[in-house]
């Protein structure tokens, strides 16, 4: 599932409602067809867009945003360090 922010939780809880509440209680019959085809869809839609977008910024060469996640690094100085017990290395601690 791709980040969400809570305009996303927003929506998806207003669809929630809609089709699992009202259209439950007023099209019963309609609800019991069509439930997993819509769950189906808006599952399947999430994942064509992230697969399309993904591919559409690629090939203009955006490679997506700068965070702190994204680099190589673990952001740790220590984790340079060995930690094997005795092994002494300048500016590490021994173990």
């Amino acid at each position: 599932m791709p980040p969400a922010k809570p305009v996303h939780y927003l929506m998806w809880f207003a669809v929630g409602i809609f089709f699992n509440v009202y259209v439950y209680r007023q099209h019963r019959a309609w609800w019991g067809r069509h439930n997993y085809i819509l769950s189906a869809a808006l599952d399947a839609g999430v994942a064509f867009m992230a697969v399309l977008v993904y591919f559409t910024l690629q090939s203009k060469g955006i490679s997506g945003p700068e965070w702190w996640g994204q680099d190589s690094t673990d952001h740790c100085p220590l984790a340079k360090c060995p930690t094997a017990p005795g092994v002494k290395v300048p500016g590490c601690p021994v173990f």
